[in-house]
């Protein structure tokens, strides 16, 4: 007879084999109510065992109500995807501040991106084999940066997800996995290929170049500077000064977004030196010939004179002038560690390089410090 169903009653609980073929287990509850199991199961030993577990949780009283469990099981199974949209929304920063919008829109896109093929996998089965497996087809392709990233942020959900009690442990536990190092060196221009840089940029473009690797400013900072954050330009001997505060971010679908700067240090005064021969005056020259009379006037601008300027736009015009120069490996970013390494150069601390580059972590300002060509310099006062 088709559809029938076989009950078999057990020295605790019931099983009944369904139709599916699989076997549902019930039980008499310590509250006096006949309770299911959350879920069917394979075999009719498997149906055995939850039972044999559920009669030792009550005889230990620590028993829960078969619906709690199926709460929990469900809970539990919650797919990587939902999870990760939870823990997202409900992110802060260390300080307890609202995500960055660019830090959003990253994180957003590594969950769409390199992370889609964990999206539907329940919590539970991302085990470290799992891991492994998603990783490296990643690194195969040659995206390591992208992967180091993707993985500190699956790092951080899953951590959240055993803080939870959704899972017992992290499957992330591959070594040197979150480390963002390429390999690749960025050499930062000789004084002599940044004069040459200089020389072959457009000339609205030139001010900008000369503010970056002097001051060593983010680009993001340096584009959002405004008439109001240079002080001393005025006076003809004394130094001057970029008071950094803001800086500003383009992110997909919102535009530029402007706001405090990368990290907590990130604000400061950065004195430019004035030993740099037409450092100040052309600085002068540029305020006075290209940027509004008012206070808010951006010092540079996009092709309208009014929005901001954009990295992309720049690299058009800086490719072609480093290839000039011999440098075609030189990164914008190249013009920070120039900055770094001029002023360690200077005599500058650690801290006090730190302070300049608005940086937290001594470990990363050690990254944008290098050897300035003085080596044989150096070597004939050691015995002076």
């Amino acid at each position: 007879m088709t559809g029938r169903q076989t009950k078999r009653r057990e020295t605790f609980g019931t099983l009944r084999k369904r139709e599916s073929g699989r076997y549902q287990a019930t039980y008499m509850g310590p509250d006096g109510k006949r309770h299911s199991a959350p879920t069917t199961f394979q075999t009719m030993g498997d149906a055995r065992a939850y039972l044999r577990g559920v009669q030792a949780r009550i005889a230990s009283g620590t028993w829960q109500s078969a619906d709690t469990e199926r709460a929990e099981h469900e809970r539990r199974a919650l797919p990587f995807a939902a999870f990760a949209t939870r823990w997202l929304d409900g992110r802060t920063s260390v300080g307890g501040k609202a995500l960055r919008p660019t830090t959003l829109a990253e994180y957003r896109r590594l969950l769409a991106g390199p992370l889609a093929p964990l999206a539907d996998l329940p919590l539970p089965s991302i085990t470290r084999a799992v891991v492994e497996d998603w990783r490296t087809p990643l690194l195969m392709s040659g995206t390591r940066t992208q992967a180091a990233r993707a993985y500190t942020l699956l790092s951080a959900i899953m951590g959240s997800a055993v803080d939870r009690g959704l899972i017992d442990a992290s499957p992330c536990t591959i070594r040197g996995a979150a480390s963002t190092r390429t390999g690749k060196r960025v050499n930062p221009p000789t004084r002599d290929e940044l004069a040459t840089i200089v020389e072959h940029v457009p000339e609205r473009y030139r001010m900008l170049v000369l503010l970056a690797a002097w001051s060593g400013l983010r680009f993001g900072e340096l584009s959002e500077l405004r008439r109001k954050d240079i002080h001393g330009y005025r006076e003809a001997e004394g130094l001057i000064e970029l008071h950094v505060s803001r800086g500003v971010v383009h992110v997909a679908g919102q535009g530029a977004v402007v706001g405090p700067p990368k990290t907590s240090a990130g604000e400061r005064v950065v004195a430019l030196p004035s030993s740099v021969p037409g450092l100040y005056d052309a600085l002068r020259a540029h305020l006075a010939e290209r940027v509004g009379a008012y206070p808010d006037a951006l010092l540079f601008t996009g092709a309208d004179g009014e929005s901001h300027l954009r990295q992309s736009t720049v690299a058009k015009v800086f490719y072609p002038a480093r290839e000039t120069a011999g440098r075609p490996d030189l990164p914008w970013h190249g013009l920070r560690h120039f900055a770094a390494s001029q002023y360690a150069a200077a005599g500058a601390t650690e801290a006090e390089i730190m302070a300049r580059q608005g940086q937290r972590s001594p470990g990363m300002v050690r990254r944008y410090v290098h050897t300035t060509g003085r080596e044989a310099d150096l070597a004939a006062r050691m015995g002076a």
